[in-house]
C-alpha cells in the first residue's frame, strides 16, 4: 500500500472492497472480506457506497452459510470473468453480475462474527450462473488452519462437505413459492479458481482504472 493509503488509514475506515489490498502472495494466498458466519440467520453484505455491513434481508428459511462467506477485495465479475464463464458453459448470454467475487472459507476455528479481514487459500470453485450472469463461489481454506491446511484442491474436501455448500448456494435467494433462478454448472479445482481470481483483478483495473486520481485528489 502507499504511503497516502497507509496515512488515510489511520484516520479512517478503509472501503473493504476498495481500499483492502488483496495481498502481494495473491491469488496463491488473497485477503478476503467475511460478511457473514456460520451462525447469521440474517443475511449482511457490504454496502458498495459506504462500505458498512448492512442487513440485505433476514434468510426466509432455516439454513444457514456453512463456512464463512464474503468477498475479495479489488476484484470484479467483468468481461472476462464472464468470458470464461461462456467458454466452458457454451452460454454466449453470461454477462459478469459486476460485484467483488464471493469466497467461502472452511476452518475448524469458530468465528462469531463477520466484518472481519482473513488471508485464506484457495481451492477451488462453483460456477454458478444467476439469471444469465457470473456468480462464482470461491471455495478456499483459511490460511494456516489446523485442520484444513492440507487441502490443496477441492477434490481433498470430504463431498458432504461440498454437497453442503452447493445445496446452501443454491437455495438462499429463494423465496417462498418463487425460487431464484440459479444453477452451479460445475465445480472446478484450483488452478480454474485461481485463473478466475487473476481475471478478476484484470476486471477491477478496468473497471476503477481511474480510482487512484480519483481518491488522490479528495
Amino acid at each position: 500500500m502507499d504511503p497516502i493509503g497507509k496515512l488515510m488509514g489511520l484516520r479512517y475506515k478503509s472501503h473493504p472492497w476498495h481500499g483492502v489490498d488483496i495481498g502481494d502472495d495473491a491469488p496463491g494466498i488473497v485477503t478476503c472480506f467475511i460478511e457473514m458466519v456460520p451462525r447469521d440467520t440474517v443475511k449482511y453484505e457490504v454496502d458498495k457506497v459506504s462500505g458498512y455491513l448492512k442487513i440485505d434481508r433476514p434468510q426466509k428459511y432455516s439454513t444457514t452459510v456453512p463456512a464463512l462467506y464474503g468477498f475479495v477485495p479489488q476484484t470484479f465479475s467483468g468481461e472476462k470473468v464472464a468470458e470464461l464463464s461462456r467458454e466452458k458453459t457454451g452460454n454466449d448470454k453470461i454477462i459478469g453480475d459486476s460485484d467483488p467475487v464471493d469466497i467461502c472459507i472452511l476452518t475448524e476455528k469458530e468465528i462469531t462474527h463477520g466484518d472481519i479481514l482473513v488471508r485464506a487459500r484457495p481451492i477451488g470453485g462453483f460456477r454458478m450462473i444467476d439469471n444469465n450472469q457470473a456468480d462464482d463461489k470461491i471455495i478456499a481454506v483459511l490460511n494456516n488452519d489446523a485442520l484444513y491446511q492440507g487441502f490443496e484442491d477441492v477434490n481433498d474436501v470430504p463431498k458432504s462437505v461440498v454437497d453442503r455448500l452447493k445445496h446452501y448456494f443454491l437455495t438462499y435467494k429463494d423465496l417462498p413459492g418463487n425460487p431464484a433462478d440459479v444453477e452451479i454448472t460445475h465445480i472446478y479445482g484450483r488452478e480454474e479458481a485461481l485463473d478466475l481470481i487473476e481475471r478478476s483483478i484484470e476486471d477491477y483495473r478496468m473497471k476503477f482504472e481511474n480510482l487512484d486520481t480519483l481518491l488522490s485528489s479528495v
